[in-house]
């Protein structure tokens, strides 16, 4: 016969099982960006949680928001970039989860909770940010790096050797900053100026692909477009790369995790959420895909190349990352015609 000793213990182990993690069984559907998510994270959260998680990728907003906007998608989670997190939210596509009451929320860094594009964090929280320039064999190419002229007017040994993204609003935004145009430009003349330096342009580029990394670590370029984090990846592989902060300006960006509103597994994507606000779990991300993620006190957990990383840290002398807010629909449709020309 137990004791009462042995009694309350047992009961107040019970009532540990009960309220533990054993209970959040189920399913987690997450749409995330490809080559982006660390498998490790995954098992840790499948472990912790006894969740059972299933990954689709996608290449670019666009796809995802086509995808989403069908319905019934089945996809709990998503990662939707700084800019299209508004148009989401504005269209009810994604849950108001109020990230901004979890448990783990006070770890984001203040900087990145009253954002233009989810502000006080009611819908969203980070899931890596940084920067969008290109990345150049310095080994290849020895002058200064720091201009976009590489991409648009390049020297005689960068002609053909150059991979541009698959991506309409970074090649567009870059051919406008080179030319010193505002962006979300409707002016005409313009337009019509960048139209033409694009399909000049398109004569000296190789491909336009978003697997940067393979493209770069294969030597099939010299020269390409890239995420910073993609660049640290790259060059840990072929290391007289080296990422250029261009004088014209380049762009910053923030993805984030957010909970769709017809999410079938709506709790267990709450978990997720507030999972990834721990510190140790955004290093997790950051030690992976190599961006900084939002998350104050990660940084005891990441790995130190990426810490001291140039990628990451900006010169003194850099202009300031450019982030862009969404586009009106005008001027997103003449982009899109652009883009249409660009591409045939």
């Amino acid at each position: 016969m137990m004791t009462q000793a042995q009694k309350l213990a047992a009961t107040v182990a019970a009532a540990a099982l009960m309220a533990g993690p054993a209970l959040a069984e189920g399913k987690l559907n997450i749409y995330n960006w490809g080559n982006y998510t660390n498998p490790k994270l995954i098992d840790k959260f499948e472990k912790e949680f006894n969740v059972e998680v299933t990954q689709d990728d996608y290449d670019s907003n666009e796809i995802m928001l086509a995808k989403v906007r069908e319905g019934g998608s089945g996809y709990d989670i998503v990662v939707p970039s700084d800019s299209t997190v508004p148009v989401m939210i504005e269209q009810g596509l994604l849950a108001e989860v109020k990230p901004n009451e979890m448990e783990n929320y006070s770890n984001i860094d203040p900087r990145w909770i009253d954002v233009y594009w989810d502000e006080g964090r009611n819908y969203t929280v980070p899931w890596q940010w940084g920067t969008t320039s290109f990345t150049v064999d310095t080994a290849v190419f020895d002058g200064d790096i720091n201009t976009l002229a590489l991409m648009f007017d390049p020297p005689e040994v960068l002609k053909g050797r150059i991979n541009m993204l698959n991506d309409m609003g970074e090649v567009i935004n870059a051919a406008l900053r080179y030319k010193g145009y505002d962006r979300c430009n409707s002016n005409m003349d313009e337009l019509r100026d960048v139209t033409e330096l694009l399909l000049s342009a398109k004569k000296n580029w190789r491909t336009m692909d978003y697997a940067t990394i393979e493209k770069l670590t294969s030597g099939d370029v010299d020269l390409s477009q890239s995420y910073n984090g993609a660049a640290i990846r790259s060059r840990a592989q072929r290391p007289t790369l080296q990422y250029a902060y261009p004088k014209e300006g380049f762009t910053g960006w923030m993805d984030n995790v957010a909970v769709l509103s017809d999410a079938p597994n709506m709790e267990n994507a709450k978990l997720f959420v507030n999972f990834i606000m721990a510190p140790e779990n955004a290093a997790m991300i950051s030690n992976f895909a190599r961006y900084a993620n939002g998350i104050q006190g990660s940084e005891e957990f990441m790995d130190e190349d990426i810490r001291d990383a140039p990628e990451l840290i900006l010169p003194d002398d850099a202009p300031d990352p450019d982030f862009v807010h969404p586009c009106p629909q005008e001027v997103t449709d003449l982009y899109n015609r652009i883009w249409t020309k660009l591409k045939q």
